[in-house]
């Protein structure tokens, strides 16, 4: 894998790949249309962000590339690379239960506050890691 040198593509598998982490300034790409809904992705070294349609979707701390996401009433699934390790916030369903697998392994339970937030840590070993997050 490697990062998005055009910050922002859609997959052939219907999926949407974002973010370069190896950027040194913030850049970003507003209105990429993907089915009618309107997607911004600002990134760089410090920071990732995904909207959708004004609404924030994901962010990672310090910057990511993320392969393949997808969100959808269950969950959401997608890969991420990083430098270091990263801080990641999801927009979910509020105040529901999910469970977070990173490759494959399950790592507990997180609930969303009342906005819906999903927060977790994943710890970067050279290499990409697979996210699941699952609704209980």
């Amino acid at each position: 894998m490697s990062v998005i040198e055009e910050l922002i593509r859609c997959e052939e598998d219907g999926t949407i790949s974002f973010g370069n982490y190896l950027m040194d300034t913030k850049t970003k790409v507003n209105d990429f249309d993907v089915d009618g809904d309107f997607y911004k992705v600002k990134t760089f070294c410090e920071i990732t962000k995904l909207e959708k349609n004004g609404k924030m979707v994901m962010e990672t701390v310090p910057g990511a590339t993320v392969h393949h996401f997808l969100t959808g009433d269950r969950g959401a699934t997608f890969s991420v690379e990083a430098a270091e390790d990263v801080q990641v916030t999801l927009e979910m369903e509020p105040d529901e239960e999910y469970k977070i697998l990173l490759d494959n392994v399950n790592v507990g339970k997180v609930k969303t506050n009342m906005a819906g937030k999903v927060n977790f840590s994943i710890e970067m070993q050279n290499k990409p890691v697979s996210v699941k997050i699952e609704r209980v």
